[in-house]
């Protein structure tokens, strides 16, 4: 049979959560020019995909205030196109 009572651990406070997002990996930037010149048309042509994607989840959901490009804003879209028509 066991001798005694269980051990019970200490209790470690828990350090507080920072505020501020975490940073993301360290990245060394490019020395040589068409290297740069490539990271920008990456960025660039990411932005945009990440865009296009974001305005066609938006218009299959519709009802999501969050997302931009949403059939509300299509509605208000074509009421500021009909104005300046006129």
């Amino acid at each position: 049979m066991a001798q005694g009572l269980i051990k019970k651990k200490a209790a470690t406070s828990k350090k507080p959560a920072p505020l501020a997002p975490k940073r993301g990996p360290r990245t060394i930037a490019p020395k040589k020019a068409s290297l740069i010149k490539q990271q920008k048309i990456t960025k660039k042509l990411t932005a945009g995909l990440v865009a296009k994607t974001e305005r066609s989840l938006a218009s299959r959901a519709g009802h999501l205030e969050l997302l931009a490009g949403g059939k509300k804003d299509k509605g208000k879209t074509k009421e500021k196109e009909k104005k300046v028509a006129k």
